[in-house]
């Protein structure tokens, strides 16, 4: 859940993360990993980017993996093989605290040849770097802060400035969500509105889905909000009973990515 968030982020506000990671803000467009022949390597965790002179590829983590500088090595030489003009910009964020040496990694080392990348811990980097640009505002929760729930309280300030509806409520979907790495689901309840989630790009997402079949059927549009609440009711049911997602996505025809995100507003309604 928390990478697919992360990914949302990225994709969404390219600059944002470009101006942070590399120093500028450029253009940069989604690259498919298909273009680098990835899918046997876990395509769909690649976060990859490209403007006409470079490559960003970025990795969240939430938990520390071994094999990562593999990973890094091996997506560097593929996309060498596709793009050998390109520079690649390579960084492997690390969302949660941990003691783990493996956090510390930056190289990947063999006989005779050696690969460096970069590593960003989140819970070491400055705060105020992410309250300057609405996509990387929550990130700031995760930084280098004794006391989160303060920071939650300024990150929330600075949603409810802004002024475009669906990216306020994009923002406060993914700080909830990305939160949970460190606050209690009551606070963060208490310190973002649930009415501006509501509209999140998830939610919205549903609802033209219902429109679009009610409108075909010669519906009311009044009926696609009603279809919408009545599979995310159907959905919060079906968690309660243990079922996988994957069964739960067939019968409600809801996406893996919404199932996640409504089972933790669930989690975080139960605790309230």
């Amino acid at each position: 859940m928390f990478d697919n968030i992360c990914k949302f982020l990225v994709e969404n506000f390219s600059s944002d993360f470009a101006t942070w990671l590399l120093g500028e803000s450029i253009n940069l467009t989604e690259l498919s990993p298909k273009e680098l022949s990835l899918e046997p390597i876990r395509a769909d965790a690649l976060i990859l980017l490209q403007s006409e002179q470079s490559i960003l590829h970025l990795e969240f983590q939430t938990q520390v993996d071994p094999e990562i500088p593999f990973r890094m090595i091996d997506y560097r030489l593929r996309a060498y093989r596709r793009f050998p003009d390109k520079a690649m910009h390579q960084v492997v964020i690390y969302l949660k605290q941990t003691n783990s040496n493996l956090v510390q990694q930056n190289t990947f080392t063999i006989v005779g040849t050696r690969h460096e990348f970069a590593v960003i811990r989140l819970w070491e980097q400055p705060t105020e770097v992410f309250l300057r640009t609405p996509g990387l505002l929550p990130l700031a929760v995760l930084s280098n802060t004794i006391d989160p729930e303060v920071i939650l309280n300024e990150v929330a300030q600075e949603i409810n400035s802004i002024t475009e509806l669906r990216t306020q409520s994009n923002i406060a979907a993914s700080t909830a969500i990305l939160a949970g790495l460190v606050l209690d689901k009551e606070v963060i309840k208490r310190v973002l509105r649930s009415d501006i989630m509501r509209e999140s790009a998830i939610y919205q997402d549903i609802l033209q889905e219902g429109k679009a079949e009610g409108k075909a059927e010669g519906k009311a549009e009044g009926k696609a909000e009603g279809k919408a609440e009545a599979l995310l009711e159907v959905a919060r049911n079906l968690f309660n009973t243990g079922m996988p997602l994957e069964h739960i996505g067939r019968v409600t025809g809801l996406s893996i990515e919404q199932l996640q995100y409504l089972q933790a507003s669930q989690s975080r309604e139960s605790n309230q």
